[in-house]
């Protein structure tokens, strides 16, 4: 035990002085420090070396991995400098593809190439600190992490003109110490990811790409290496195309940041508290709720469980074409990774209920089961749509009995939102057809329409016939509370 604790402080002590070595020659290299300083400068410079650094005591940084909006944007962004020439291929190729990006440079290599640096600057992406020797920063103590971040910061300064706002490490990875000198430095956050594919270990550009779009989504922050693989560089085309099929647009992390919101505690969001286990449930009073009794010829529509952005931007944007308001029942598990999709289905104006957090069928779990289970999800939606969801609770498959209903009933969802029209269109043997014919010939005046929204399936290829030939018959359609109300 005592050797491998010495092992472990004679690797800080090595990195601590492979860092100070490089930083001194970079200071000399980039002009800050040089055989032509002043006295005051070599002072200076000296100060910078020896002064004591005290821990900051205050708030720490923020830590950006993804921001909260709505909007159909996301960043893309790059660590560490490669050569000149792979650098001005990539800047090429996101020329052609109107891509404004934000790369994260370690001073070191800034100094080395300050041209590099300028031209990214020239183009209008967005320059950030990737610390100065690009260093694993977890593994260092506190006076050298500050010391690592504000050089690194002065250096694209002297070079660049740009003053940082943002730092992210090597790995991504951030300590306590990290952020408390970011947020001493006055630095705006700590920048982390939540899309990275790893591109060290792929071996071409659409593996790479194919990647990116699969879990592409709103306020993502994209990380790929530039000094590591050149395939980053033809992957850019796949990634562009990807953005543009859904509709998104790549943008810089300021701009991310700056269009995005801050997302509120669940406890300071009015109704957060609306759904609550309760273990006196037996007897209490319930409603399921198939279809509304109307003679006008109105109809909701409802859309189950969660899927990909693509997947579910494409329903959004056929409802939007065709301006219809749908209500969707969210499994909170989805929601739990990707709320601002969710927060999406609100701002263009459609309702989100409750669909369970883990899609189990109800009857097969104990009452705390099934309660925790509402309950949970309830909570995931609420905090990631920032206000009460719709207080209506769709049984997953559809399964419920009288002793599930009275459970579900007693946290808070007296009403059980169920349907009277089907296609089993999360069966991807249904065809588009097959949907839109089920739907057209079950239709009624009040009728409560079930449908997906599950990747793979042919519901978006359907809905567009579907609500065209169901206005044609003279349907109106409104939200599932609107219509029961």
């Amino acid at each position: 035990m005592k050797s491998n604790s010495r092992f472990k402080t004679g690797k800080k002590s090595l990195l601590r002085f492979t860092a100070l070595f490089i930083s001194l020659v970079l200071l000399t290299s980039c002009g800050i420090f040089s055989s032509g300083s002043s006295t005051a400068d070599l002072t200076e410079s000296k100060e910078l070396g020896e002064q004591k650094i005290e821990r900051h005591t205050g708030e720490k940084s923020r830590v950006i991995s993804s921001v909260y909006t709505a909007r159909k944007e996301l960043s893309l962004t790059f660590n560490g400098m490669g050569d000149m020439q792979t650098m001005e291929r990539l800047l090429n190729e996101l020329d052609k593809h109107g891509i404004k990006a934000t790369f994260f440079l370690p001073g070191i290599r800034v100094a080395e190439e300050p041209d590099i640096a300028k031209s990214i600057v020239a183009r209008g992406h967005e320059i950030e600190n990737n610390t100065l020797n690009h260093l694993d920063l977890t593994e260092l103590e506190y006076e050298q992490i500050y010391k690592e971040i504000q050089l690194s910061n002065e250096v694209i300064k002297k070079e660049t003109g740009i003053s940082p706002k943002y730092i992210r490490t090597k790995s991504g990875d951030y300590s306590d110490d990290i952020l408390l000198v970011a947020a001493q430095l006055g630095m705006e956050g700590v920048v982390s990811y939540n899309i990275n594919p790893k591109d060290r270990d792929m071996k071409n550009a659409k593996e790479i790409g194919d990647y990116i779009a699969r879990y592409m989504s709103r306020g993502s922050v994209i990380s790929l290496n530039t000094d590591i693989n050149p395939e980053i560089v033809p992957a850019i085309r796949f990634i562009a195309e990807s953005a543009e099929e859904i509709g998104y647009k790549l943008v810089t992390l300021s701009e991310l940041v700056e269009n995005g919101g801050e997302r509120k505690p669940l406890e300071q969001i009015p109704g957060y508290d609306a759904a609550k286990l309760n273990r006196d449930y037996k007897g209490t009073a319930y409603e399921l709720v198939y279809k509304a009794n109307t003679r006008k010829k109105e109809i909701a529509l409802t859309f189950d469980d969660w899927a990909t952005d693509k997947t579910v931007t494409r329903i959004l944007d056929i409802l939007a074409e065709h301006d219809v308001k749908a209500t969707f029942f969210l499994r909170a598990q989805g929601v739990e990774q990707n709320p601002n999709l969710a927060r999406a289905m609100i701002e263009e104006g459609h309702d989100v209920a409750n669909h369970s957090y883990a899609h189990q069928v109800v009857t097969t779990l104990t009452p705390e089961q099934l309660q925790e289970d509402v309950v949970k999800a309830h909570q995931v939606i609420t905090e990631a749509i920032q206000e009460q969801p719709l207080m209506l609770y769709r049984p997953p498959t559809g399964v419920v009995d009288d002793a599930t209903a009275e459970i579900i009933a007693a946290t808070g969802y007296p009403q059980i939102a169920m349907y009277d029209v089907t296609t089993l269109d999360w069966d991807v043997k249904n065809s588009a057809d097959d949907i839109v014919n089920g739907i057209m010939k079950k239709t009624q005046n009040g009728s409560i329409i079930l449908l997906h929204i599950l990747d793979g399936i042919h519901t978006g290829e359907a809905l567009p016939t579907v609500l065209e030939q169901l206005k044609e018959q003279g349907y109106t359609f409104v939200k599932m509370k609107d219509l029961i109300n």
